[in-house]
């Protein structure tokens, strides 16, 4: 899976920043029949989480009715340089992640 991450990279202590996510994922709503009348089973992005530097400060539940290449947009505070962690969870295991840096001045 491919995800496109926008965070800055650089911000100053206090300054509201926003965060913009974009992950590809072939979805499947579960409510489509193949040619021979079988069901076509579920298979979405069920669950967005992001952490920064370990705490989670922003989550998303996701249904069968989100785009197929789900984009997610919020807004949090620069505190203190480090990490944001990135992954989304969805039916028949799926997991995936990624990280971006940020340096707060």
């Amino acid at each position: 899976m491919a995800a496109l991450i926008n965070v800055p990279s650089r911000a100053k202590r206090g300054e509201i920043i926003e965060i913009r996510t974009l992950t590809s994922h072939i979805m499947e709503t579960g409510f489509r029949h193949t040619a021979d009348g079988k069901l076509v089973p579920r298979d979405i992005i069920t669950s967005f989480i992001c952490r920064y530097n370990g705490d989670e400060i922003f989550r998303a539940d996701l249904f069968p009715a989100i785009a197929a290449n789900p984009y997610l947009s919020f807004f949090t505070v620069a505190k203190e340089s480090g990490k944001f962690e990135f992954e989304w969870i969805g039916d028949n295991g799926y997991s995936s992640t990624a990280t971006a840096s940020i340096t707060v001045e």
